[in-house]
């Protein structure tokens, strides 16, 4: 997925783009396994992941807490538009840059090998 956060002139982007619009849409319908149209914790941490961020427990909760007007546990598409739209555009980019190279240094010694590069090549 391709959820930047800067635009192609290096400015922090101040807006999702259409594509981020949808990739999120698809994500939480994706996710939304019981066609309810809402998500519930579980649904959301995986939805999450599927976005790039590894979310704790306790942020699922609190998340989901936030924005639970009614108390059900679970959270509608605009929540999850809006909460994920905040995500986004205030991801790190140091965070964002060390785990990629996590996914290249899988086998932690701090560098990126030939071997390592093999492997994601694949």
């Amino acid at each position: 997925m391709a959820l930047r956060r800067f635009n192609a002139g290096g400015k922090k982007q101040k807006e999702l783009t259409e594509e981020q619009k949808q990739e999120i849409k698809e994500a939480f319908d994706l996710f939304d396994t019981d066609g309810s149209g809402e998500i519930d914790s579980k649904e959301l941490k995986v939805a999450m992941r599927a976005l790039g961020f590894e979310p704790k427990k306790e942020e699922i909760q609190k998340m989901i807490s936030d924005v639970d007007d009614d108390g059900s546990g679970t959270i509608g598409y605009e929540e999850f538009l809006k909460m994920m739209t905040h995500k986004i555009l205030n991801r790190d980019p140091k965070d964002e840059i060390l785990k990629a190279f996590r996914l290249f240094d899988d086998d932690e010694t701090g560098k990126i090998s030939f071997k390592n590069l093999k492997r994601v090549a694949k």
